[in-house]
């Protein structure tokens, strides 16, 4: 099959990243901080990234189809890289909706010390970041983040998780130990092509699987694995999975909004080097007057689940919803609905910047369902109707009409 014939299926992103499911819980619980690195490096199927190079730097490859371009990701044995990654988010919000950056840290959690990743890390979802990566197995990552002459480190070495601020001169550090000797999971399927097949299947009739030709990314020559939904009505046009042609490691992604314009989220290594980085890249001792704070993962892991039922109890106590959601379609067109059981909220009420804020995002709609607000993004919309019913989705307006009018 050419690099340009397709092949049906998806789960790109789940299955793909699906590579590191074999590590222990200590593992998964330091993770939590290194999650950006694994991206970035062996598991950055998760993430979607720029559109290759123009089409006539594009390197001669030998033919490959779908399926053997998903079992050579599969079969990845990428261990050690290091190199420099930038990512860009553009969600197509206002412009002065960069006054929630702060509200969103705050959801990490508000800890204590500027360090702590939680929070730090929680930037990455908006703006445009550099960031230098090395990797050496499961138990060793850095990420730094360049912020001007500031930087923002994070480094997992064995048991150890330190991050550092250097804005405040702040440090933060926590051990992942405890969970050694507990067996590993065992949810994948045991070979790269057992791997592929079920990611083939999985899609169904909703995904287009296709190679779409190749491209030069940080030096490396690679094939471009393409997902598209087969359903109108998403918003999503694309995603664009650049892998490396003789190791099958993830480079380059691109998640592209059917409303044109830059790319959702942008991110991709500009240089990359598999070679072991030396051992001292890994090692950390917090500067002198450092303020140091000292984490407890397992306390940490408790607050988090608690405060998930805080949330969840919270927003239905303002919602007024206790039936949980109620989902309609499925792939990439599938709507959640709510009924909020209360007439939705007057936003002519509101302060003047939030009503400022919210008829920057939204768009009054009407049809058989009643009327309605449509707020959006170039990702996600979410139709709320007067009478209190919400629709949300990676779907167009005119999806979310469609499912309000139809009474679903």
């Amino acid at each position: 099959m050419a690099p340009n014939d397709s092949t049906d299926g998806i789960g790109g992103a789940d299955g793909m990243s699906g590579a590191g499911a074999t590590q222990t819980a200590t593992r998964r619980r330091a993770s939590r901080y290194v999650v950006p690195v694994a991206v970035a490096g062996v598991a950055a199927a998760t993430i979607g990234l720029v559109p290759a190079l123009a089409a006539s730097g594009d390197p001669e490859l030998p033919k490959i189809t779908a399926q053997e371009l998903i079992e050579k990701i599969a079969a990845s044995d990428t261990q050690t890289l290091s190199g420099t990654f930038k990512v860009s988010t553009d969600l197509g919000l206002p412009s002065f909706a960069g006054l929630l950056d702060g509200a969103l840290a705050g959801a990490g959690g508000g800890g204590a010390s500027s360090a702590d990743p939680q929070d730090k890390l929680t930037q990455l979802a908006s703006g445009t970041h550099t960031l230098r990566v090395a990797a050496d197995g499961p138990d060793r990552q850095k990420l730094t983040i360049l912020d001007g002459s500031d930087e923002y480190s994070l480094i997992h070495n064995g048991d150890d998780v330190w991050a550092y601020d250097s804005k405040s001169n702040e440090a933060f550090h926590e051990k992942t130990e405890g969970a050694k000797g507990e067996a590993p999971e065992k949810e994948l399927p045991g070979t790269p092509k057992e791997l592929a097949d079920r990611i083939l299947e999985a899609a169904g009739d909703t995904t287009s699987i296709t190679v779409g030709g190749t491209a030069k990314v940080a030096g490396r020559d690679a094939y471009q694995l393409v997902i598209k939904p087969k359903q109108s009505g998403s918003t999503v046009e694309s995603v664009k999975v650049a892998v490396d042609a003789r190791n099958g490691t993830p480079l380059k992604f691109t998640l592209t909004s059917v409303e044109g314009g830059k790319p959702v989220v942008d991110a991709g290594f500009t240089k990359i080097d598999f070679g072991r980085p030396a051992a001292s890249t890994f090692d950390f001792k917090a500067p002198k007057g450092a303020k140091v704070t000292e984490g407890d993962a397992a306390e940490r892991e408790k607050a988090g689940e608690e405060e998930l039922k805080g949330l969840e109890k919270g927003f239905e106590e303002f919602t007024g919803s206790k039936g949980g959601l109620n989902v309609i379609g499925e792939g990439w067109t599938s709507i959640a609905k709510l009924e909020t059981g209360s007439p939705a909220p007057k936003t002519d009420e509101a302060p003047a910047e939030v009503k400022g804020f919210l008829d920057a995002l939204g768009d009054r709609v009407s049809g058989k369902f009643g009327s309605g607000t449509v707020f959006k993004t170039k990702l996600v919309n979410a139709l709320m109707t007067d009478d209190g019913k919400v629709y949300v989705g990676a779907v167009t307006k005119d999806a979310l009409v469609d499912a309000a009018n139809a009474g679903k």
